[in-house]
């Protein structure tokens, strides 16, 4: 079982920044890809930004230019650098891993962190 635990969530103003982290754990031989998903209240979940273990990325056209996506392979940990903020933000954001273990696939999700941006 992998498990995947995010932190940085928060109310921050519009036009301001926060920095989520996703943290994954447990018998993982690699992770392939790992990304940030977000739902809003009503709204379906929808992709924000994804990384693979080379270092593509692909980022929503909502996103584009405002938010950055890394990660530490040697930590199995991802990130989401999000700037100049929009209340259009606000969501519940999940963190999503795609790879191995040692004799299966694995894709699982974080238990999601809230981000709050006010006008």
């Amino acid at each position: 079982q992998v498990q995947l635990v995010e932190s940085g969530g928060g109310l921050v103003q519009a036009g301001g920044s926060l920095r989520l982290s996703c943290v994954a754990s447990g018998t993982i031989f690699k992770i392939n890809v790992m990304g940030w998903y977000r739902r809003a209240r009503g709204e379906q979940r929808e992709l924000v930004a994804t990384i693979t273990s080379g270092g593509t990325t692909n980022y929503a056209d909502s996103v584009k230019g405002r938010f950055t996506i890394s990660r530490d392979n040697a930590k199995n940990t991802v990130y989401l650098q999000m700037n100049s903020l929009k209340p259009e933000d606000t969501a519940v954001y999940y963190c999503n891993a795609e790879g191995l273990r040692l004799s299966s696939t694995f894709a699982s999700w974080g238990q999601g962190t809230q981000v709050t941006v006010s006008s």
